[in-house]
């Protein structure tokens, strides 16, 4: 019998392990304490004080406080958890037997979005682990058909944060959240076919400063560009007009994602990930025409140990 303890990351390692054979056992049983390891990425920001995970409340539009998630090659996962000004506290080990999830996703849907609750995919089937709460289940199959999937926070005007995922001919669909963690009908979010084409596509907060979440994709030119979004749920029309927000420096980072106002200061940043495995801060102002600060580096090295950061 699978023993699921609080976290939904945790839970949703029982089911990872119960479904990969392989998994840890400990895993499964939900016997691993985290602890803080001794070998995290440098970080100037790093605190010494309180190790336990504390997640963040964040508002729909992804303007709060998420912490990061980093996969280890070897399927080991950990936690930063913001300090709420900037920067990240020492890494949690939140145990192995993550590499079976062929995608994961945060979302902040339960407990009227006071929950930080986790989306995973294995093989074709997508699965929902809320953190509030004690509920973990699989949300249907189909999922394979989609090389991209990441959350988005609130784009099309439900209560609720959605997903947005990237099909194989390049298609954008949108998959709006419901209250239980469970998602409407998939909606195609643009009549464009180009979307392979963007070597990032993220999101998790307004970076326009109309209260709208949108999309930051980075193409192949190598140039930051924002969708944003139009807060309709409407067939191809989910995006607005293409905000060009960068067109140098860009193309050089291995990773580029968002964990929203990891700075405290109620907009949207977004962090990238350099050669060299430096992580960068990237603050978000909340204005279209100029829409990311000069970047402020948080981590000096050891950043692309990890395969996966969300």
């Amino acid at each position: 019998m699978l023993t699921f303890i609080r976290r939904p990351l945790r839970r949703a390692a029982a089911v990872i392990g119960a479904l990969a054979v392989t998994a840890v056992l400990a895993v499964i049983t939900g016997r691993i304490t985290p602890t803080t390891s001794s070998d995290e990425p440098d970080s100037v920001q790093a605190a010494r004080t309180d190790q336990a995970p504390l997640l963040q409340q964040a508002a729909a539009d992804g303007t709060g406080l998420f912490p990061l998630l980093a996969r280890e090659k070897d399927g080991r996962l950990f936690d930063y958890e913001p300090k709420g000004t900037g920067g990240w506290k020492p890494r949690t080990d939140l145990g192995g037997g993550y590499s079976v999830a062929s995608a994961m996703i945060q979302a902040n849907v339960s407990d009227n979005g006071r929950g930080n609750d986790l989306y995973f995919r294995i093989d074709d089937t997508l699965y929902y682990s809320a953190e509030r709460g004690t509920d973990t289940k699989a949300l249907g199959t189909g999922w394979a058909a989609y090389n991209l999937i990441v959350s988005v926070g609130n784009m099309a005007g439900s209560a609720q944060p959605d997903l947005v995922a990237r099909d194989a001919s390049g298609q954008l669909w949108l998959y709006q959240g419901k209250a239980d963690g469970t998602l409407q009908t998939r909606v195609r979010m643009k009549n464009s076919t180009g979307w392979n084409g963007m070597s990032v596509i993220a999101g998790r907060g307004d970076y326009t400063g109309d209260g709208i979440a949108d999309l930051v994709t980075r193409n192949s030119a190598g140039n930051l560009l924002i969708y944003p979004g139009t807060g309709s749920a409407t067939a191809d029309a989910v995006l607005g007009a293409t905000v060009t927000a960068a067109t140098t420096g860009w193309g050089d980072y291995v990773s580029v994602l968002s964990t929203g106002d990891n700075s405290g200061d109620g907009k949207a940043d977004l962090l990238a990930v350099d050669s060299a495995g430096a992580l960068w801060l990237y603050k978000g102002t909340g204005s279209a025409s100029a829409p990311f600060g000069a970047r402020v580096q948080f981590g000096a090295s050891g950043w692309t140990h990890y395969n996966l950061l969300f």
